[in-house]
C-alpha cells in the first residue's frame, strides 16, 4: 500500500456569516475556485496534475448545489479533465474529503488530490436543505431527535460540566486565537481573499472577540433553554431517551458555541511519486483515518469513540499523540474529550478554535488538519490527531505524522 503525504494546506480567513461579513458578496463557487488556484500556484502545479478534487460542503442547495466540486474545477485554472466530487458528512465533510483522498492514494487510485471544503453560511443558511431526521416524523420519533444545541446541553448534564467551565474554555479559545494571529502562527496557511480588481477583501479571521471575559459571557442567556422547555419540548424528548436525567442543564450560548462564518480550506495530498514528479517536499503523512456512528440524540460525543477506534486501528495510545485539534462545535464537546482521555488542555486547540474563529461547516475538517500541521511544525512535534463531532451522531478523526 502506498503512503499518502500532505504537501500543502491552505485556507481562507473566516468571515462573519452575515450580510455585514467581509465575504458576504463572494459566492461559494468563487471562493472555492480561488483557493484551488492558490494551491496550484503555491506548488507550481500544472492544471492536470491531480487526479480529482474532493470538496466537502454541507448545505448542498442553491449556489452550493449541483456538485460544487466540479463547478469549482471548471471555474478555476485546473484542467477540465479533472472531475470533482462533492461530499457531505456534515461538520466533518472537509476532513472526510481529505481522508477519502488519502485512502484513494493509498489504494493506488491516483497519485495526487486536492481535498477540502467550503461553507458560505451567510449566503446559504444552515438547514435550508432540509433533513429527514428533523422533518420526517417516522425518523425523528424513532431517533429521539433534538437540535444540536440541546445535544450539547445533554452532554453538559450527563458529564457534569458547568456553565463556568464552558465559559472559561470559550474565553481561553479567544485568547489563544488572538495570540496565534499576533504571532503570525497561521501565516503559512492563510490565503487572503481578493476581489476581481486584486484588492484585499479579507486577510484575517474576523469573527474573533479577543477581549471577551467570563464576566461578559455570564451575562448571556442560554440559547437553547426556550426550545428545550417550551413547545415542542425537546428537553422532554431527551429525558424520554435518558430517563436517568431529571432535567437538562442549559449552559450553552452564542459565546461558548461555534460561530457562523464563511470560509474554505484545501489540502494537497499525494504519493511519494507525486511529490518527486512535481518537485515537492512532503510536510506530513496521513498515518490513520477513522469514522464512526454514535447515539443520534446526544449526537456530539463522536470524538471520544472515534478516537478510541483510530488509536486501536493504528496500534497507538493517547500518549503517542503530541497535539490535538478537537472542533469546538460547543464547549461541552471539548470538555468531554479532555475528560474522557485525561489529556492536558494545553495540548488541545493550541491556537484557539471554532468558538473564537467560527465553524464553516464544510471546511472546518480541512482547516483543523492544516492548523494541526502548522502547529506540529512550529513546536517541532511529531504526531497530531484531529477530530470532529458530527450531526446525527457520528465522529471522524485523522492522525498525521510530521516529516
Amino acid at each position: 500500500m502506498s503512503e499518502a503525504y500532505i504537501y500543502d494546506a491552505a485556507r481562507t480567513p473566516r468571515g462573519k456569516g452575515r450580510p455585514d461579513g467581509s465575504l458576504h458578496e463572494v459566492t461559494s463557487l468563487a471562493l472555492s475556485a480561488r483557493l484551488l488556484n492558490a494551491v496550484k500556484e503555491r506548488n507550481g502545479l500544472e492544471g492536470h496534475a491531480v487526479e480529482d478534487v474532493i470538496w466537502g460542503n454541507v448545505t448542498q442547495v442553491k449556489e452550493q448545489g449541483g456538485c460544487l466540486a466540479r463547478s469549482a474545477v471548471l471555474a478555476s485554472d485546473l484542467d477540465e479533465s479533472i472531475p470533482g466530487l462533492a461530499i457531505n458528512r456534515f461538520c466533518a465533510s472537509g476532513m472526510e474529503a481529505v481522508n477519502l483522498a488519502a485512502n484513494q492514494i493509498r489504494g493506488g487510485a491516483g497519485q495526487g488530490y486536492i481535498a477540502g471544503g467550503v461553507e458560505m453560511m451567510g449566503r446559504v443558511a444552515m438547514g435550508s436543505d432540509g433533513a429527514a431526521i428533523a422533518v420526517d416524523p417516522s425518523l425523528a420519533l424513532k431517533s429521539y431527535f433534538v437540535p444540536q444545541g440541546i445535544s450539547a446541553d445533554i452532554i453538559a448534564t450527563e458529564y457534569g460540566f458547568t456553565r463556568e467551565e464552558a465559559d472559561a474554555l470559550a474565553v481561553e479559545s479567544q485568547r489563544r486565537a488572538a495570540r496565534a494571529w499576533e504571532e503570525n502562527r497561521f501565516a503559512k496557511s492563510i490565503v487572503p481573499v481578493t476581489d476581481q480588481n486584486g484588492l484585499t477583501i479579507l486577510e484575517r479571521d474576523e469573527y474573533m472577540r479577543p477581549g471577551t471575559t467570563t464576566d461578559d459571557l455570564a451575562k448571556l442567556k442560554p440559547s437553547f433553554r426556550e426550545m428545550g422547555e417550551s413547545m415542542p419540548g425537546f428537553d422532554k424528548v431527551a429525558m424520554l431517551k435518558y430517563p436517568h436525567l431529571s432535567h437538562i442543564e442549559h449552559i450553552h450560548h452564542a459565546g461558548n458555541s461555534s460561530g457562523i462564518v464563511d470560509g474554505a480550506a484545501a489540502v494537497l495530498l499525494g504519493s511519494k511519486e507525486f511529490g518527486e514528479a512535481h518537485g515537492l517536499k512532503p510536510r506530513a503523512r496521513i498515518r490513520a483515518t477513522a469514522k464512526i456512528g454514535t447515539d443520534p440524540t446526544i449526537m456530539l460525543t463522536g470524538p471520544v469513540p472515534v478516537t478510541e477506534k483510530i488509536l486501536k486501528d493504528s496500534g497507538m495510545s493517547i500518549s503517542d499523540i503530541d497535539l490535538f485539534e478537537v472542533n469546538e462545535a460547543f464547549a461541552a464537546v471539548v470538555l468531554r474529550f479532555c475528560q474522557a482521555f485525561q489529556v492536558d488542555p494545553g495540548k488541545v486547540n493550541v491556537n484557539g478554535g471554532s468558538i473564537a474563529m467560527g465553524h464553516p461547516l464544510g471546511a472546518t475538517g480541512a482547516i483543523i488538519i492544516g492548523t494541526l500541521l502548522d502547529e506540529l511544525e512550529r513546536q517541532d512535534k511529531q504526531v497530531g490527531l484531529a477530530t470532529l463531532c458530527i450531526a446525527s451522531g457520528m465522529g471522524a478523526a485523522t492522525i498525521i505524522e510530521r516529516l
